[in-house]
């Protein structure tokens, strides 16, 4: 199938190449053009504009965040200018509910159709092609584009013709991992300074009742201070959490889980930690606990 992709950050680059491998034609383009470029090896083209990409009929974005989204998608050189009438955009990024229900409208009065499919998973599992994704949107497209679906990830998720449907589940997704973050955060910084030791209580959880891939990554990464390289930058993780809490307010729905958990994202992106993975504020319930650091990568950003 013929796809324009655009968006070629930490999980859009390997999901693009899960697309080459598996032998649709792909027409790369990226904000940073280097990144478009290092594919043109593996087989995509490379586009100028995100029209140009979406001149393929389908068009597959996985941006940071909604203001990249709506760059990308409108304007004379964007995703709808590009599509033509009954094209497909699927985004796979994280937005809000209200981005994704606006794009809808406005891609349907272009007689276009949008698609919300965004995924869970980190960067090594898109490498993989073993990402879960989680889609809604008019089933004839989803249809359409099911092959393109199945090529990124190891399972696709139906919930509906709604799109933003899609994007609420994935918040509420990150939200439910930053809770594990911080309970697994909390657990280990007792467990340790009552002299119990970090690996084998770690074992004891995932080997019982928390044999999930949630605890065993983040335990991991908890248990060495391995927040570098990010498999997802912290600001982005912040970014999640405001949506949700939006979200959270606009149906009436109290989140005081979630606000504990962004207090402690701006604590760790006040200590300089925007460059690390999102899981490092779970690295501040050591610190009110006066333990030690394991990591020089933290060492360095200071207090």
């Amino acid at each position: 199938m013929r796809v324009g992709f655009v968006g070629l950050g930490s999980m859009g680059r390997p999901m693009a190449g899960a697309l080459l491998r598996a032998r649709h034609e792909v027409i790369a383009w990226n904000r940073t053009p280097g990144r478009a470029e290092a594919l043109r090896g593996e087989g995509a083209a490379v586009a100028a504009t995100p029209a140009e990409a979406a001149r393929a009929g389908v068009a597959i974005s996985m941006l940071a965040d909604d203001a990249a989204a709506d760059a990308a998608t409108g304007g004379p050189d964007g995703i709808r200018a590009g599509l033509p009438q009954g094209g497909v955009h699927v985004s796979m990024s994280t937005l809000a509910p209200d981005t994704i229900e606006r794009l809808a409208r406005d891609h349907a009065a272009a007689g276009q159709a949008l698609i919300a499919a965004p995924v869970f998973g980190r960067p090594e599992a898109a490498a993989a092609a073993k990402l879960f994704v989680v889609a809604a949107g008019p089933r004839d497209a989803v249809d359409r584009v099911r092959p393109l679906l199945d090529a990124m990830g190891q399972r696709t998720f139906l919930l509906g013709e709604e799109p933003a449907q899609a994007s609420l589940v994935k918040l509420a997704g990150n939200f439910m991992l930053t809770a594990a973050i911080e309970a697994l955060a909390e657990s280990l910084a007792l467990v340790e300074k009552a002299g119990i030791d970090r690996a084998a209580f770690l074992e004891v959880l995932t080997e019982t009742l928390f044999a999930a891939p949630a605890y065993r990554t983040y335990g991991r990464v908890l248990l060495e201070d391995r927040f570098s390289p990010p498999g997802f930058r912290l600001p982005l993780g912040a970014k999640d959490n405001r949506l949700w809490l939006a979200a959270g307010e606009r149906h009436a729905v109290p989140l005081p889980l979630a606000s504990l958990v962004r207090d402690r994202m701006l604590a760790a992106l006040a200590r300089g930690w925007g460059d690390l993975d999102w899981s490092s504020f779970g690295r501040i319930a050591a610190e009110d606990a006066a333990l030690p650091r394991r990591s020089t990568t933290l060492a360095e950003r200071g207090p």
